[in-house]
């Protein structure tokens, strides 16, 4: 949590410089209070976010911060023809050996997952904050099967920080150390059985070492939220652990009264001992990080 004295600090940044964008006033407080990644990049992304939550919901004597462009669920595209469904594709896992993980780094891979995303998936693309990785899997036609986002960790869940058994100075020091699968999906016009519980395995494997090198944090643990009805088969067909539910208040909830559905929370971990690793405090990796908020 932010001292009285870094809270004055922020307040006194927006008081004096009205006329900058969120963009702008995160970077200059990520700067001031050094809130950085590992890598020694700012966390600007999760300071707007912050910046948003407690201008609404704790600090309501701030100046109202100038936007300058859509955020969110807003920055949509409009439906490109290249995400349209091509003819289906069925058979044996087999038939598509050997599938490759593409992480993508361009501008129009971004825009064609966006587009996935957007049109196939149940709960539709909102732009993600924090640390973020995206890839398609793809056959060695360069078919695309399916769509993952990687994204920052879920700031609190009771569930999931009492299974893994840290204190709260470990959750807050080893937190960049998870890293949330936001979403998965499978393009409809694909039919390949084991396929999904495929995928989750390679990028169990793929994903720590781009993460390293995109953040210079080498995750412990996978997690994931799975919303009703579905019950999550594929991660538990490639091992992932149930470690219990939410209560249904999103993330950056820090009232407990934002009502949702609950979802069930689950877990994988990327190496042995993970728990160690988790639990130890100080950490020997600092992970400088604003509180976003919390699940329970």
């Amino acid at each position: 949590m932010l001292t009285a004295s870094e809270l004055n600090l922020v307040r006194q940044i927006i008081a004096d410089f009205p006329r900058l964008s969120r963009a702008e006033l995160a970077y200059t407080i990520c700067e001031l209070l050094e809130w950085r990644r590992p890598n020694g990049k700012l966390k600007n992304p999760e300071c707007v976010e912050w910046l948003q939550k407690w201008q609404q919901q704790t600090l309501p004597s701030l100046p109202e911060l100038r936007v300058t462009k859509p955020r969110g669920a807003h920055r949509l595209l409009a439906n490109d023809p290249q995400s349209d469904p091509p003819p289906s594709l069925h058979g044996r896992l087999a038939d598509y050996q050997p599938l490759r993980l593409q992480l993508i780094e361009d501008l129009a891979g971004r825009r064609l997952f966006q587009q996935y995303i957007q049109r196939y998936h149940p709960l539709g693309y909102r732009v993600p904050y924090g640390a973020q990785l995206r890839y398609l899997a793809r056959t060695p036609c360069q078919d695309v099967l399916a769509c993952l986002l990687f994204t920052s960790a879920a700031w609190k869940m009771a569930p999931r920080d009492s299974w893994i058994g840290w204190s709260d100075q470990a959750r807050r020091a080893n937190l960049c150390r998870v890293v949330n699968n936001a979403r998965f999906l499978i393009l409809p016009w694909v039919a390949v059985p084991h396929l999904a519980s495929h995928v989750l395995s390679l990028a169990a494997r793929q994903l720590p070492t781009d993460w390293l090198a995109a953040y210079s944090v080498r995750p412990l643990l996978l997690e994931t939220l799975v919303d009703r009805p579905y019950t999550g088969t594929c991660y538990r067909a490639a091992n992932w652990i149930c470690v219990g539910q939410t209560q249904g208040r999103g993330r950056m909830d820090r009232t407990h009264t934002a009502q949702g559905s609950s979802k069930e929370i689950l877990l994988y971990p990327l190496e042995s001992h993970w728990r160690q690793g988790l639990c130890q405090f100080p950490s020997p990796q600092v992970c400088h990080a604003p509180p976003i908020g919390e699940i329970r």
